[in-house]
C-alpha cells in the first residue's frame, strides 16, 4: 500500500478528544477536536475538514464508538440462538470472578442477567440440534423448531441475530442453515452473524461472545461507516480508507465491515504501534508505553521492540473477545479524573471522570467537579490562555470554587497539592501492575509519556516506579493518532482443530494451512501478492492442559513431517522461554492454526531536529509553581518548538507546546533528542 506522495491521514477518537494528524511532503500537522459524545463522526469530519484530505490518498481510522455503547449499554436489539439448552452460556461466562467479589456473595458479572445483559434472556433461544466434537452429526438440525423460535424473534423486532451452536467451529453447516432460516423468517435485511465464520475456534462462551459483538458492530458501524464516508465525499476524499484492528493493524473498511469485531478496540492498540515504531528510530526496544489522557491512562508493554499481543480482549471482567490485540491495561486516572473526598475524610482522585462534557471545571462547560487537570492549571503548570494550542481559554476561578467545594478540613493549598500527589500514585500503581504481571523490571525500561496529560504528570512518576527515563515523543498528545500511520496492512485467519503433533498428520495441518492461505491470496491485487509476507503461527499446548502457549512459530515452506518436527522443536523453545520448564517427552497437542498476511505501507517519518549552532536555550520567562512543594518556587519556560537537539533543560522548568505539557522537576534534566523527542533522566544518571 503506497501513498504515491499524496498525503496520509490518521485519526483516532477518543472518548474526551478526536486527534487527527496528517503526513504530507515529511511533515506533520495535527489537530485536537472534541469528540461529539453522540455523533462521534461529526469530530472526526471536523478535524479532517481542518487538515485538508481531498488530497489524501490513504485515511486511516481508530475508534472507541462500538466500545463506549457496549460500557454504556446503547446498544441495538439483537438475538442469540444456540443448541438447545445452552442459552445461558452468556450469562455463565467463564466464571471467573474479579479479586473484589471473590468474597462478595452477592458479585454479579456485568454482562448477566442480574446487571446488565448484552443480550435479555427472553432473546436467547435454543435450537433442536447438535454436532459431534469431530464434526459428525448426532441430532439434525430441527427446522420446524428453529422457524418457531425464529418466529418469536420475529414479535420482538430484533435488528440482528448472532448464532453460536455447539462444535460449530469443527463444521459450520447447521449455522449456515440457520442463517438462512433467519433471513427467511425475519427478512433479507437482518444482520447474522454465525460463530463458524466470526470465529472458528474452540470454547464455546469465547465463541459466542465474540459472535454477538460482531453482530453488534456490524449494526453500529454499518450507519457509522455510511454517515462517514458521505461526510468525507464533499470533502473531496477519493482514497483509502482504513480501520485499524485490535492490534493497530490496518483493514480496509469494506473487509473490516465482514466481521468488525476486531476494531472495537483500536485507539489504544494504536498509541501502543506508534511507540513501537518511535522506539525503533530512537533505539528503545523496552517500552512501558502510557497514554494518559482525559478519562483513563491506558498502559502497555513493548519488548525487544514488539508489543505483547494477546489472542483475546476483555470489554469488560469476563466478557472475552476473540480478537488478537495489543494488550492494553485501562485505569480510571488521567487529567479529568475528578477529586472527592471518601467516607473516612481521605481526598480520591478518580476513577469517575469529567470526560469532555462538562470536563473539568477550569473548562467553563458546566463543571462543578474539581479534577487533576483543575489542580494543575491552579499549581502553574498548565498556561490558562495557551490550553489545547490555544484554542481554549481556562477558568482560573471557576477551578478555586471547585476546590472550595471540597468537604474537607485540609487547607486549601493541600488539597490541590494531595490531589496531584494521589492522582500520580494512581497511576503509578497501574504502571507497577503491569510490570508485574508480566514480570519485568521497570528500570529496564523506558517510560513512554503520550497523551495530552502523559508528559505533564510521567515525569513525576519516574521515581515511583524506578523506571529507566522517560520519554517524550514528539507530537504527545496526538501519539496514538500516529500509530495508525504507523502500520502496515494486514489480513489474518484463524482455524481450530485439536491435532496431536505428530508427522503423519501433516497432511491435515497442511489442509487447514491450505485453506486459510487461499482464501486470504484470493482477497490481494496482483501487485499486492509480489509483496506480500504470510506468516504462519499455532497455538498448542501439552496434551492434557487446558490453556494454549500462543503464537508459536511454523516454518514457510511446504508443511511435511520435517515441517511438523519444526513445529514441535519452536512449541518446547517458546514453551521453556515463558514458562521456565520444558517437557520434550510429553505430546504437544496443536489447537489453533494462524495466518497473516503483511504489507508494507507508508509510514510516518519523523524530521530530525537541527543541532544549535551555538548559545543555550532561550527561556520564555519564569512562572510561579504554587503548592507543589513547601514554597512557591519559579520555573523555567521554554518552547519545545524552539529547542535543538543536543539541548540540555535542567529542572525545575517547564517545556510548553501546542497540546501538552512537559513538567521537569528538581533533580531530573531533559535532553532534546535527534527527532526533537525529550529524554528525561535523573541527574545522578548522568553523572
Amino acid at each position: 500500500m503506497s501513498a504515491t506522495g499524496r498525503a496520509i491521514i490518521g485519526v483516532d477518537v477518543g472518548g474526551t478528544f478526536t486527534d487527527v494528524v496528517a503526513i504530507r511532503d515529511g511533515s506533520v500537522q495535527t489537530v485536537k477536536v472534541p469528540t461529539d459524545a453522540v455523533s462521534t463522526e461529526l469530530s472526526v469530519l471536523h478535524g479532517a475538514r481542518e487538515v485538508g484530505v481531498a488530497d489524501a490518498a490513504i485515511f486511516n481510522h481508530a475508534s472507541t464508538h462500538g466500545l463506549n455503547a457496549i460500557i454504556t449499554r446503547r446498544l441495538p436489539k439483537v438475538a442469540f440462538l444456540t443448541t438447545e439448552g445452552h442459552r445461558d452460556i452468556l450469562d455463565i461466562g467463564r466464571c471467573w470472578r474479579p479479586l473484589e467479589g471473590l468474597t462478595n456473595a452477592g458479585w454479579r458479572r456485568p454482562f448477566g442477567d442480574a446487571a446488565r445483559p448484552l443480550v435479555p434472556r427472553y432473546l436467547r433461544r435454543g435450537v433442536r440440534e447438535r454436532l459431534t466434537a469431530t464434526g459428525g452429526t448426532l441430532i439434525g438440525l430441527d427446522e420446524v423448531h428453529a422457524r418457531a423460535q425464529l418466529a418469536v424473534l420475529r414479535r420482538c423486532q430484533v435488528q440482528g441475530v448472532a448464532i453460536c451452536l455447539l462444535n460449530a467451529y469443527v463444521s459450520g453447516r447447521h449455522e449456515q442453515r440457520l442463517r438462512e432460516l433467519a433471513k427467511e423468517e425475519l427478512g433479507a435485511g437482518i444482520e447474522v452473524s454465525i460463530s463458524s465464520e466470526v470465529s472458528p475456534l474452540a470454547k464455546e462462551f469465547a465463541r459466542a461472545s465474540t459472535t454477538v459483538i460482531d453482530v453488534f458492530m456490524k449494526l453500529i458501524y454499518a450507519d457509522y461507516s455510511e454517515r462517514l464516508i458521505s461526510g468525507l465525499e464533499p470533502l473531496g476524499f477519493e482514497g483509502e480508507l482504513n480501520f485499524a484492528d485490535c492490534a493497530a493493524r490496518l483493514v480496509p473498511l469494506d473487509v473490516a465491515m465482514e466481521h468488525p469485531f476486531q476494531v472495537v478496540f483500536a485507539g489504544p492498540a494504536a498509541g501502543t504501534r506508534a511507540s513501537a515504531h518511535f522506539g525503533a528510530l530512537t533505539g528503545d526496544d523496552s517500552l512501558l508505553c502510557c497514554d494518559v489522557g482525559g478519562t483513563s491512562t491506558d498502559i502497555s508493554v513493548v519488548t525487544r521492540g514488539d508489543p505483547y499481543v494477546s489472542t483475546t480482549l476483555e470489554l469488560e471482567h469476563d466478557l472475552v473477545v476473540n480478537a488478537l490485540s495489543n494488550e492494553v491495561s485501562s485505569i480510571g486516572a488521567g487529567g479529568g479524573s475528578i477529586v472527592s473526598v471518601n467516607e473516612f475524610g481521605e481526598l480520591k482522585v478518580g476513577p469517575a471522570s469529567a470526560g469532555a462534557d462538562p470536563g473539568p471545571a477550569c473548562y467553563g462547560a458546566g463543571g462543578t467537579q474539581p479534577t487533576v487537570t483543575d489542580a494543575c492549571l491552579l499549581i502553574g503548570i498548565i498556561d490558562p490562555d495557551g490550553f489545547a494550542g490555544g484554542r481554549m481559554l481556562l477558568d482560573v476561578d471557576a477551578a478555586v470554587k471547585a476546590f472550595d467545594r471540597l468537604e474537607t478540613s485540609l487547607p486549601f493549598g493541600a488539597r490541590i497539592r494531595q490531589a496531584f500527589q494521589v492522582g500520580l500514585h494512581n497511576i503509578a500503581e497501574g504502571i507497577t501492575n503491569v510490570a508485574i504481571k508480566h514480570g519485568l523490571d521497570p528500570r529496564d525500561y523506558t517510560l513512554m509519556a503520550y497523551g495530552a496529560a502523559g508528559p505533564m504528570l510521567l515525569p513525576a512518576v519516574l521515581d515511583l516506579i524506578g523506571a529507566r527515563d522517560v520519554l517524550v515523543p514528539p507530537y504527545p498528545g496526538l501519539f496514538s493518532a500516529l500509530g495508525l500511520v504507523s502500520s502496515d496492512l494486514v489480513y489474518g485467519d484463524s482455524r481450530s482443530a485439536y491435532t496431536v503433533l505428530t508427522p503423519d498428520v501433516a497432511d491435515d495441518i497442511a489442509a487447514v494451512y491450505s485453506e486459510m492461505e487461499t482464501a486470504l491470496r484470493a482477497r490481494l491485487a496482483d501487485d499486492q501478492l509480489a509483496v506480500a509476507e504470510f506468516v504462519r503461527s499455532f497455538d498448542g499446548r501439552l496434551l492434557g492442559q487446558t490453556w494454549e502457549t500462543p503464537f508459536i512459530d511454523v516454518p514457510s515452506g511446504p508443511i511435511d513431517g520435517a515441517a511438523v518436527t519444526g513445529m514441535l522443536r519452536n512449541f518446547h523453545l517458546t514453551y521453556g522461554a515463558r514458562s521456565g520448564n520444558t517437557f520434550e517427552d510429553l505430546p504437544v497437542q496443536g489447537v489453533t492454526y494462524r495466518v497473516q498476511v503483511r504489507l508494507p505501507a507508508d509510514k510516518v517519518q519523523y524530521p530530525r531536529v537541527a543541532e544549535r549552532a551555538q548559545g543555550s536555550p532561550v527561556s520564555l520567562g519564569t512562572r510561579p509553581l504554587r503548592y507543589l512543594f513547601d514554597d512557591e518556587i519559579e520555573a523555567q519556560q521554554y518552547g519545545r518548538g524552539s529547542l535543538g537537539c543536543g539541548d540540555r533543560i535542567e529542572g525545575l522548568a517547564i517545556i510548553r507546546e501546542g497540546l501538552s505539557t512537559t513538567l521537569i522537576l528538581p533533580g531530573q534534566v531533559a535532553t532534546v533528542g535527534a527527532f526533537g523527542e525529550l529524554r528525561v533522566t535523573r541527574k545522578a544518571d548522568r553523572g
